[in-house]
């Protein structure tokens, strides 16, 4: 029977393994001058519904944004974000529940990121694995919906304290849901004091300008035409 130590050192170094090639592509992506943002959530979140409503809007705009979407089987989510006419890579990971880095790179390979503002990753639906792998992105997002109950940061705090922001999605259902905003925007703040909270609707286009505009504010200078002012909804 395998030893807990060898498991643990295995695992270490897979995990080495990956903060190199994150570093890598950090480097790579930041001599690009490319924002790249990783969307992390349970299933059933909405992550693709607001990356393609947030990939449209981009270019809209004239941004030129991009995505690399992870799924255990179907190229059903690269499909729908295609609608939006920005180059889309599907990664099927089989049974792996999360991206790791040489899996983005892998993706990648072929993209010329001089010519992109934006790259969006949107990882495995999974609360739990994706947390320990750094994909070399410049913001972590982590959705919750209306749905999913004011308790799943408190449940999964490592992920929403590796977040960068916190995006509360589906808001449009929240009176349906009986939804408690001011509950779960506190255990979001509990486990990770300080994250900007969002609250948006896809489907009906509420707190959608306020995220591009956040995006857009980081951008490099001269890029695209939307204003550059940053909103939060707290």
């Amino acid at each position: 029977m395998t030893s807990v130590p060898r498991i643990v050192e295995v695992r270490k170094n897979i995990l080495k393994h990956n903060d190199e090639v994150a570093r890598a592509l950090r480097k790579r992506f930041e001599d690009a001058g490319v924002l790249v943002v990783s969307l992390v959530s349970s299933p059933g979140a909405g992550k693709t519904a607001f990356l393609e409503k947030t990939l449209t809007l981009l270019r809209q705009a004239n941004y030129r944004p991009a995505a690399v979407v992870g799924d255990l089987a179907t190229d059903n989510d690269a499909a729908r974000l295609a609608r939006s006419e920005a180059p889309v890579k599907q990664i099927t990971t089989g049974t792996l529940c999360h991206l790791e880095a040489a899996m983005v790179q892998s993706a990648i390979e072929a993209w010329d990121l001089g010519s992109l503002d934006f790259v969006f990753i949107e990882n495995v639906g999974n609360l739990v694995c994706p947390s320990a792998y750094d994909l070399g992105e410049s913001l972590r997002v982590v959705l919750l919906s209306v749905a999913e109950g004011e308790d799943k940061p408190l449940k999964y705090p490592t992920i929403f304290n590796s977040a960068d922001m916190a995006v509360i999605t589906k808001i449009d259902l929240a009176e349906a849901a009986e939804f408690d905003r001011a509950v779960a925007i506190g255990n979001i703040q509990s486990v990770r004091p300080g994250i900007p909270v969002i609250e948006v609707s896809a489907k009906r286009g509420h707190g959608m300008d306020d995220w591009i505009k956040l995006l857009t504010s980081r951008t490099r200078p001269g890029v695209g035409e939307l204003s550059r002012s940053v909103f939060f909804t707290t």
